[in-house]
């Protein structure tokens, strides 16, 4: 078993599914919720790539207009101040509460790292109920680096007082589990409804329908040789 689990949050441990109603008063469509959130990340990662950080908050903004431009809507700018808030008050997957706890309670090591800046990651954790399991919340945006680049995962084992290849990286993107192994870490990926890893590079460890089945693979006995 790896010495720190690595959560991400936004989808891995909370659900954006809460935000549909917001996109159908905007937007009337909720199918345009996972184009914004897919438009958000496609701005954030060619910030990166090309040396202009953008922070997701920013990225959130950005993607929102450029959603509504697609769709011929116009949105103001307190209807887009009112979906990036929203992001703070996610409710957590169903099964997650109860799978965190459990982990906690078998004594291992807890962190969160998302890409979302720090003020909201608190927020988002503390409103869902969660914050109380992790040691430790941290920001991509500390590093001013968003996943999947190293520095984001090296900084939370640096912090954590472990080496890479000590931490398990959990996450429900395919990029992100990608980034953390990319760098020596261990990973497992929660297959969420429509979402299947990468069939490129390492391949994580554990796979599981939600955080229920990736907790049981985790403690079972053959994963990292844990007894």
């Amino acid at each position: 078993m790896s010495a720190v689990l690595v959560f991400d949050v936004n989808e891995t441990l909370l659900d954006l599914g809460a935000l549909d109603p917001l996109f159908i008063d905007l937007f009337d469509d909720a199918a345009l919720r996972p184009q914004w959130f897919a438009t958000m990340l496609q701005l954030s990662f060619v910030g990166g790539l090309t040396g202009q950080y953008v922070d997701f908050s920013t990225a959130q903004r950005a993607a929102l207009r450029m959603t509504a431009q697609r769709a011929g809507k116009d949105v103001s700018a307190s209807a887009v101040e009112t979906v990036v808030d929203a992001m703070r008050r996610l409710p957590p997957h169903p099964e997650v509460p109860r799978a965190l706890a459990r982990l906690q309670n078998e004594g291992l090591r807890l962190t969160a790292l998302t890409n979302s800046v720090l003020d909201v990651a608190r927020a988002q954790l503390v409103n869902a109920g969660l914050a109380e399991r992790f040691e430790e919340i941290f920001s991509a945006d500390e590093v001013r680096a968003l996943k999947p680049a190293p520095a984001p995962y090296r900084m939370v084992a640096e912090r954590c007082g472990v080496d890479v290849g000590d931490l398990c990286l959990i996450a429900a993107h395919p990029w992100d589990v990608s980034g953390a192994m990319a760098i020596g870490a261990r990973s497992a990926f929660v297959a969420r409804s429509g979402v299947v890893p990468s069939p490129l590079g390492p391949q994580p460890a554990v796979i599981g329908t939600d955080l229920t089945a990736v907790a049981d693979a985790l403690l079972a006995p053959s994963v990292d040789g844990r007894q």
